[in-house]
């Protein structure tokens, strides 16, 4: 055996070590056949089979063949390889016990990648996994199949039954598409699929009606449902709570167990998870605890760019979720977290309002369903909007603070909120990517809000009383451009401390739930100012102006 190959076969070994198998050579294994004791979880290397030829593996799960691996060295691919490992399924020696005839479970290797094929399923077709399976999950599957009255779940996809009358009256259209678009995809076995649905249109819903019939019918083992915040995640589930199948009158959480994780503990009970991917990811490095602090930020738009690696944790096996929905899957999956995504051997099905191409590479370009804002707009799902534009001078060119010996420049730490007083040396010129970063403007804010006051009811709401200020959410670009717009606003509008309010993490010991709720229902809570605590997929139906005062790139 050459080198490469040789390093290869060591990976491989630590690999099937993780797993939970016990790795013995063909001659030592062949001597003590009538030992039960060696019966147990077996990769046996260098098997000889019936007609002569050798496996690199044979598997042996609770002492019964199961399956084989065909192992390469790195530099080659695998599609070669999986004729060979099929053909070392069929002759495994009369004297071997084993599950099936035909070994089902058929793993090809290089080290660095393992594909996997399970015969059993139908047109098998082998895909790529992140580790080799435990010997309990490959015992799991084979409980699973057809010998046992259970076929697998690749087959009972195939017979979903097609939505029924009733199910439709209760679905609008768009709703009733994605559920036989992302079910037409399953039958057809491919992995990704995305549901591009415009925000408003009932994505979450429609997400609980197939959820549902993927649990009651195909049988699913256990659903994640992947949120991008918490408070999102608090939101998913009172959506799964609420939810009542139209063939059974209890709540979906009555009939399934549906958990949001708020310990890095998933209850073997659970049927459909909420979490957000960075507890998820906390509990594939082993973490015993995680703060929930940590989940109140958006883990797409964190600053950092490094992607996080992923290895093997046993305590967590590849097989917990049959299928993952990702909700707001717009945002950079396909970037940092991605290894997390592709820890798990499951179907990913995407939900997204504003998929970016990025989006549709992760997805292979699968889109099952397409819904976007024109469309809900045309349907009356959604109403139209406008866009009113407010320029000035220095958010669209910057400015300079010039040196002045009489004038001493404010400026403020940032960690405590101190401010200080400093002579500039000279001249101190900014450009609008710093505005209200590294240089805050009172008087440029003061401005556009000012404007938003006098237009309000002429320009953007003519028709309309002047009773209460239309329910109106600012975006600020960090927190303390967020502090300053919320004094500002109560001065603008000659308000109270209630009329505009600050919803972000860095809101001392206030609960930022309570605080969005009270946003929804409070008559003089008119102005919530956010950095992104209230983003995509936050239902706030009174809503009715966005302030951007800062760059999107969504809406």
């Amino acid at each position: 055996m050459d080198k490469p190959e040789q390093q290869a076969r060591q990976s491989i070994d630590k690999l099937l070590l993780e797993a939970g198998f016990v790795l013995k050579d063909f001659k030592d294994y062949a001597q003590f056949l009538g030992d039960s004791t060696l019966k147990s979880n077996l990769a046996i290397r260098e098997f000889i089979l019936a007609n002569g030829t050798r496996a690199d593996y044979l598997l042996i799960v609770e002492g019964k063949a199961c399956g084989v691996i065909e192992a390469k060295k790195s530099s080659l691919a695998l599609s070669g390889a999986e004729n060979q490992a099929k053909a070392y399924a069929h002759n495994l020696p009369a004297h071997i016990a084993s599950y099936h005839d035909t070994l089902p479970f058929l793993y090809q290797s290089n080290a660095n990648e393992i594909y996997f094929t399970d015969l059993r399923e139908p047109n098998p077709r082998a895909r790529k996994i992140f580790v080799f399976h435990t010997p309990k999950e490959l015992l799991e599957k084979l409980h699973d199949d057809k010998h046992s009255g259970k076929p697998t779940l690749r087959d009972r996809i195939l017979y979903l039954p097609p939505l029924n009358t009733k199910d439709c009256k209760a679905l609008r259209a768009c709703q009733k598409d994605a559920i036989e678009g992302l079910e037409r995809s399953l039958k057809h076995n491919k992995q990704r699929a995305l549901i591009h649905m415009a925000t408003g249109a009932g994505k979450t819903f429609t997400a609980c009606n197939f959820t549902y019939r993927l649990l009651s019918l195909a049988k699913a083992k256990r659903i994640l449902f992947l949120v991008d915040r918490n408070n999102l995640g608090k939101q998913a589930k009172k959506e799964f709570d609420n939810f009542s199948p139209s063939t059974d009158k209890r709540h979906f959480s009555e009939i399934y167990n549906v958990v949001h994780l708020e310990s890095n503990c998933i209850p073997k009970e659970s049927k459909v998870v909420i979490t957000t991917i960075q507890r998820l990811y906390s509990i594939l490095r082993g973490e015993a605890e995680f703060d929930s602090a940590n989940e109140e930020h958006s883990a797409f738009e964190s600053e950092d760019s490094k992607p996080k690696e992923v290895t093997y944790n046993p305590k967590i096996g590849i097989d917990t979720f049959d299928f993952i929905i990702i909700d707001e899957s717009h945002r950079s999956i396909y970037g940092i977290w991605r290894q997390v995504l592709e820890y798990f051997d499951a179907f990913l099905v995407g939900l997204s309002a504003t998929p970016s191409k990025h989006t549709l590479g992760f997805f292979a370009q699968n889109v099952v369903a397409q819904y976007d804002l024109e469309k809900s707009i045309l349907d009356k799902v959604n109403v139209g909007y406008e866009i009113f534009r407010i320029k000035t001078d220095i958010s669209e060119q910057g400015s300079i603070i010039e040196v002045n010996a009489e004038f001493q420049i404010p400026f403020r730490e940032k960690d405590t909120r101190k401010i200080g007083y400093e002579m500039l040396e000279e001249d101190l010129e900014y450009s609008k990517v710093d505005l209200d970063r590294s240089v805050l403007v009172p008087s440029q804010i003061r401005t556009i809000l000012q404007t938003y006051k006098d237009k309000v009811f002429t320009a953007l709401f003519p028709t309309r009383e002047p009773t209460y200020l239309p329910k109106t959410l600012i975006f600020a670009k960090d927190d303390h451009h967020a502090e300053e717009i919320v004094r500002l606003a109560r001065e603008v509008f000659n308000e109270g401390n209630e009329f505009a309010q600050k919803i972000t993490y860095n809101i001392g010991n206030q609960n930022p739930q309570e605080l969005i709720n009270a946003f929804r229902t409070s008559k003089k809570f008119r102005i919530a100012v956010t950095v992104d605590m209230i983003a995509t997929g936050t239902d706030i139906k009174p809503l009715e102006v966005l302030i951007f005062m800062r760059d999107i790139k969504s809406y």
